[in-house]
Order: C-alpha cells, then sequence, then structure tokens
C-alpha cells in the first residue's frame, strides 16, 4: 500500500522583526531548505505533498523569496543595468518604463543611471554597473564610442540603441531620424509650404544631425532650396525651441512652416509665435518630433512624426533577454510615420514676420 503523508505540525508565524529564512520554511515544511530552494527555482523532482508543504509553509510564514540570492546561486543577480541620458526627459522617460515593463516579465529588474550626455560620465556608470554584478547592460543612445560598447561586450551582454553595431555579445537598435524627417519636411511642403525653417538639435546627437540632413533631403524633393539661415540652433528642450524661434522671427526671415526636431523644441516654439501675435497653424505651422504623449493636448494638438519610445524600451529590453539566453535577437523598430493634427494646414496670404 502506498504510503500516506503525514501532515505537517501546526506553524506559527516567527515572532520578533527579523526576515524570515529559507531555513524556516524548511523546518516548518518538514524538509531540507536545499528541497526549498530546488523547488523554488522549479528544478525539484519532489512530492506533491513536499511541494504543498512548502507551499503552505511560505504562504503562512509571509516568506518572499529573494531573487538576487537565488539568481546568485544560478550565476546570474537577475538585474540589467541601463544607462540612460537624463531619467526626467519625456522621451526616454516613456523608453525605461518599455524596459522596466519588458524586464519584469521575465523576473528581471532594471537598474538605472544617468550618463547625462557625457561620455566619461557613461563610463563610470558602466563600471558602477559591472560592480553591481548586472548580468547585461543596455545603453540608451549616449555619446560613449562605439569602441568602448564593443569592449563591455567581451565581458557581458550590451545593447545599444540609436546605433548601427555588430560586435560580438552585443545588438543594436537604431530608429530611422533621417527618414522620419525627410517625411515631416516632405508633410509640411505637400501643404504647399515653400519656406520652411527648422529647429535643429544639439549637433552632438547623431540623430540632431540625421534629422538635419533629412530635413535638406526633404527640401531637395520638393525642389525648395536650402536656405541656412531658415535653420536655428535648439538643445532639444522647451526653452531652447522659443528662444531659437524668437531668434528666426528676428531675422525677419519669411516662413510660413516650422519644423522642430523634437516635440519639446516644437512647443517651445509654438508659445513664441504667440508671444509675436502669431497663430499656428494660420501664420506658421509647427511640426515636431517623437509624438509626445503631451503633443495630443497642446493647443493646437501638434502635428509630429512617431518615434515609438515605449517600444524602444521594450524591444532593447527583449534584446537583451534573448542575448542572456544564448539566443541572437532578431527586432527591429517601426518604422516613423507622419501623425498629422491641427498644426499643419495649407499657408494662407500673410507670412510670418516678428
Amino acid at each position: 500500500m502506498p504510503r500516506r503523508r503525514t501532515a505537517s505540525p501546526p506553524v506559527s508565524a516567527p515572532s520578533g522583526d527579523g526576515p524570515v529564512t529559507l531555513q524556516m520554511v524548511a523546518q516548518a515544511a518538514g524538509v531540507s531548505a536545499s528541497t526549498v530552494s530546488r523547488i523554488l527555482n522549479g528544478t525539484a523532482v519532489v512530492s506533491q505533498g513536499k511541494k504543498q508543504a512548502v507551499d503552505e509553509a511560505i504562504a503562512l510564514l509571509g516568506f518572499v523569496p529573494n531573487p538576487v540570492a537565488r539568481g546568485l546561486a544560478g550565476g546570474r543577480t537577475l538585474s540589467v543595468g541601463v544607462v540612460t541620458q537624463s531619467i526626467d526627459s519625456p522621451f526616454y522617460g516613456v523608453a525605461l518604463r518599455g524596459i522596466e515593463d519588458e524586464l519584469d516579465r521575465a523576473g528581471y529588474s532594471p537598474l538605472f543611471v544617468s550618463g547625462h550626455w557625457n561620455a566619461s560620465e557613461e563610463a563610470r556608470c558602466i563600471d558602477m554597473l559591472r560592480s553591481r554584478r548586472v548580468d547585461g547592460i543596455i545603453v540608451l543612445t549616449g555619446r560613449l564610442s562605439d569602441a568602448a560598447l564593443k569592449h563591455t561586450a567581451r565581458s557581458l551582454p550590451v545593447v545599444a540603441t540609436g546605433r548601427k553595431l555588430r560586435a560580438p555579445n552585443l545588438y543594436s537598435l537604431d530608429f530611422d531620424n533621417f527618414e522620419g524627417a525627410r517625411l515631416a519636411t516632405e508633410h509640411l511642403a505637400s501643404l504647399g509650404h515653400q519656406r520652411i525653417a527648422f529647429i535643429a538639435g544639439n549637433s552632438e546627437h547623431p540623430d540632431a544631425n540625421e534629422r538635419l540632413r533629412g530635413y535638406r533631403a526633404g527640401l531637395e524633393a520638393a525642389c525648395i532650396p536650402f536656405d541656412p539661415e531658415l535653420v536655428g540652433a535648439g538643445l532639444f528642450h522647451e526653452e531652447s525651441g522659443m528662444l531659437a524661434t524668437e531668434r528666426l522671427l528676428d531675422t525677419r526671415r519669411r516662413f510660413t512652416a516650422l519644423f522642430a526636431a523634437n516635440d519639446q523644441m516644437a512647443l517651445g516654439a509654438c508659445l513664441a509665435l504667440q508671444r509675436r501675435s502669431l497663430r499656428v497653424p494660420q501664420d506658421v505651422s509647427v511640426m515636431g518630433f517623437d509624438d509626445l504623449s503631451i503633443s495630443r493636448y497642446s493647443v493646437p494638438p501638434l502635428s509630429t512624426i512617431h518615434h515609438p519610445a515605449y517600444e524602444l524600451g521594450q524591444y532593447a529590453a527583449a534584446a537583451m533577454l534573448c542575448l542572456l539566453r544564448g539566443e541572437k535577437p532578431a527586432l527591429r523598430l517601426p518604422e516613423p510615420r507622419v501623425v498629422a493634427r491641427e498644426s499643419t494646414a495649407p499657408p494662407v496670404a500673410a507670412s510670418a514676420r516678428s
């Protein structure tokens, strides 16, 4: 006859404020600590009765498994380092949420640090993350050299965005900023605009240079001469867009449309135009880039290029999980597309002047 399992004696919650340990769970369930560990890791071959006893002890004692300890037992910490540039960025904040959601589903935790668009600071961040024994590192754009990323990938998996890199243990994801800017310029030209101003981003950012190049390609495709006097310098934040627009208006160069290299600068541009008694889009059409959530609720709602921030984070995390499994990622970001809203319209007879 089969043996009948003897029920474990009643267990009371431990007294005091100390944490519940694996050994306490084992004692309550009447099994060894190694058996509890194997059950938690999913590697134990035990009877249903023992598994049920462990589950009941965990529930009664309120035991919370330590994922770091479990990971270390398997040679991993179940954590991924993420080097962003500015945690408070409206764009990268959404990307970080995508990373967090994707990693969480796989039982991994992200460790976020900011490089502040400084190569030496990014290098310091990577050294710190490696000292925390993260299983891999995701780098969101930044200024760290390709050679430095390849060197890091020799010792642990690396996923980099905003790059086109090939190296062992490294995967890169790049958005087509050139095509996005070309489409934005084409959209304005298709509405009939011939004088299209542009607010560029920081020239030290590769994506800023690609968007400037796309703007020029869009003008060329529409047979519109490039006028360097209609290009203003910005820094990817709202104030820089406002100041760049004011400088463009002060030159008294005529333009009926303005394309800013990101939504934040476009919103700043709208404020500068409003302060000069110029209406959007009746006097000046305004186009952005990124499709931030706030752009849907600006006045008027901003036309822009959809840049999938959340998907960027998701895909970066998914690529990292592939590398950690020893697999080769095969992921590509969606192509850029125009999101036409009320801030762009065909030009009217009046022209934009300060």
